[in-house]
């Protein structure tokens, strides 16, 4: 397995590895190119990014703040290292705005923020082009969306997305030799407050749609545990995604989490609504989203080094396929449904089963008042069968605040029904 990760590895950086790969030719035992080595060139570049990302001088990132800027040009400056030219509306950026709620799912009270996208093109004169993307805002000191109840502190946002940008990044230097397709790269602001970023651009593209193959994007990739594994969702927007995956990952041994639909909370969502094949790469909910403790110690860069390579791998593969499909997943519609009340819980989206099982519960929303637990499985709100998290939306959509629903629940073998009041 080791070896297959030098040849994957190694080929894709021949430039600033060379010392690297002579080290390896006269060590067996010892691989400075496989994933387990703190001390790579590439550990070290992730690591970099992620750590400046996630400072506290970036003040968590807030859409449209000056903290938020700053980032994008520190983007900016690392895609330009490794060659990667501007694809915005006004050079590297793409700006935007769009009217935020206190409550995302109201219509009321609404504000107006400037925020802008990063998007840089590798351009190889192909036929068609592969998106990469990850979403670099934060949620600043917590004023929206914090799981936290303390004092105002910088949400520093380290796995929410520093990781999937530092990976972003790093790929940028990684598909160098591959020139079977064009690679644009876009950091997405906005995400936070609803995906306003990735919708913007995939409404208002700076290339071509109809030549884009597929888009791949990260968001939360900073936490792996191989008993946990490794989810990727979107893998039935395209018929060849599964075997394609199953083929990458040989070498790899990742224990893949898979969920089909194309819909879900980050940007991948924005191009699967334009008919685009997508994947979504995630490690998975900790206790620390959206709150000040999600920070860089707490990374796990060989995870990120590893997910990095595979998706490398993946890359290169897919050009073996003449024309990928897109396949609209058959278990939601492509209108996300809009609710305005919420059970206060964190979904554990890592789970596969049918239902949605709660990954966390927030003191003193309506779960937490009802006696919902961390680790139920919610099967039905209303007259809603719950089967994933779109069928949850829909079941929250039916009702306003104030109103009472029955909400069943599986814990352990039983099924519990709680009335609820929202």
């Amino acid at each position: 397995m080791f070896h297959n990760f030098v040849k994957i590895f190694c080929k894709n950086k021949p430039t600033h590895m060379n010392k690297i790969i002579l080290i390896a030719l006269f060590s067996i035992t010892f691989n400075i190119c496989s994933s387990q080595s703190l001390n790579s060139p590439l550990i070290e570049n992730l690591k970099k990014d992620v750590i400046y990302l996630s400072s506290d001088e970036l003040e968590g990132r807030n859409t449209g703040t000056e903290s938020e800027k700053i980032a994008a040009d520190y983007i900016i400056e690392r895609l330009n290292f490794y060659q990667v030219k501007p694809k915005g509306t006004k050079g590297f950026f793409q700006e935007f705005t769009a009217k935020i709620n206190a409550n995302p799912h109201t219509n009321t009270d609404a504000r107006e923020i400037t925020g802008q996208n990063v998007v840089g093109y590798l351009d190889n004169q192909a036929e068609n082009t592969v998106i990469i993307g990850a979403h670099y805002d934060h949620i600043g000191y917590g004023e929206y969306g914090s799981r936290y109840f303390g004092e105002p502190d910088v949400h520093n946002g380290a796995d929410d997305n520093a990781s999937g940008v530092s990976v972003m990044i790093q790929l940028a230097d990684q598909l160098k030799l591959i020139k079977d397709y064009n690679f644009l790269f876009i950091a997405f602001s906005g995400e936070e407050y609803g995906l306003y970023g990735s919708s913007f651009y995939a409404k208002n593209p700076t290339i071509n749609l109809n030549n884009v193959s597929y888009m791949i994007n990260f968001d939360m990739i900073g936490r792996y545990v191989d008993s946990v594994g490794l989810a990727v969702n979107g893998v039935g927007t395209s018929s060849s995604w599964k075997d394609l995956l199953a083929k990458s990952n040989e070498n790899f041994d990742f224990k893949l989490v898979t969920s089909e639909s194309g819909v879900g909370p980050s940007d991948h969502t924005s191009f699967y609504l334009q008919n685009i094949p997508v994947l979504h790469f995630f490690t998975g909910q900790h206790d620390d989203y959206h709150t000040p403790r999600d920070d860089y110690d707490k990374i796990n860069f060989e995870g990120m080094q590893k997910i990095l390579l595979f998706v490398t791998n993946l890359i290169k593969n897919s050009t073996e396929i003449e024309n990928f499909d897109f396949v609209e997943t058959a278990t939601e519609s492509k209108d996300v449904p809009k609710f305005k009340v919420t059970l206060g819980i964190m979904p554990d989206y890592m789970y596969s089963g049918k239902g949605l099982r709660i990954d966390g519960v927030s003191k003193g929303k309506v779960a937490d008042s009802f006696g919902i637990l961390k680790g139920d499985i919610v099967t039905r709100i209303g007259n809603v069968d719950v089967l994933d998290i779109m069928s949850y939306m829909q079941g929250l959509s039916k009702y306003e605040k104030g109103q009472k629903a029955t909400v069943e629940i599986k814990r352990d073998d039983k099924i519990l029904s709680k009335e609820v009041t929202f």
